[in-house]
């Protein structure tokens, strides 16, 4: 797991829920493009490509069990205390997604490890599953995460070539990491 996880015993005050579930979301859109790669390398002609989308459905599926694991710690910190029951209600069917995702990437990566040409076929059908349930995951955990707001720029002191103006929109427009 990274350092961004969420122990399974985590305390999550109020705002942290949402930051939580950014940093949830950012993890679901690399589990989607893990899936969507692999699945574009098992389509491929070559061995060796196939061979890469098995090892890129491998990396999926670790991430994709500890993302299990983090939004099921949020689960279990979210029971913990009094918190808005439509939340509750909304990460409970994000757990249940990302489960029915972790059981198609475990499927995908045994059927695309075994030797018959027909084990590879349903593990090829499963990397699409896994892909479609990826994606429908990370729109549905962006659907549930409050946008983080940046603080507004204040435009009245523009002018052409100014090099604080410039310094003043680079930080402005910095990438907030750990959004989704």
């Amino acid at each position: 797991m990274s350092d961004q996880s969420i122990p399974a015993r985590a305390a999550v005050p109020g705002d942290d829920i949402h930051q939580a579930l950014r940093r949830l979301g950012s993890r679901a859109h690399q589990l989607r493009a893990a899936t969507r790669a692999a699945d574009h390398f098992n389509a491929l002609d070559t061995h060796e490509d196939r061979n890469t989308g098995s090892w890129l459905m491998s990396c999926a599926l670790a991430l994709s069990a500890d993302l299990a694991g983090e939004i099921d710690g949020l689960a279990r910190s979210l029971k913990e205390r009094p918190v808005d029951a439509a939340l509750q209600a909304r990460v409970s069917a994000l757990r249940v997604r990302t489960h029915q995702l972790h059981a198609a990437a475990r499927a995908a990566d045994h059927f695309l490890d075994q030797d018959t040409h027909e084990d590879r076929d349903t593990g090829s059908w499963l990397i699409a599953t896994a892909s479609s349930l990826a994606l429908k995951l990370a729109s549905e955990i962006d659907d549930n995460t409050v946008p983080a707001r940046r603080q507004a720029l204040d435009k009245t002191s523009i002018e052409p070539h100014d090099a604080g103006l410039a310094r003043r929109m680079a930080a402005a427009t910095a990438p907030v990491f750990g959004s989704a």
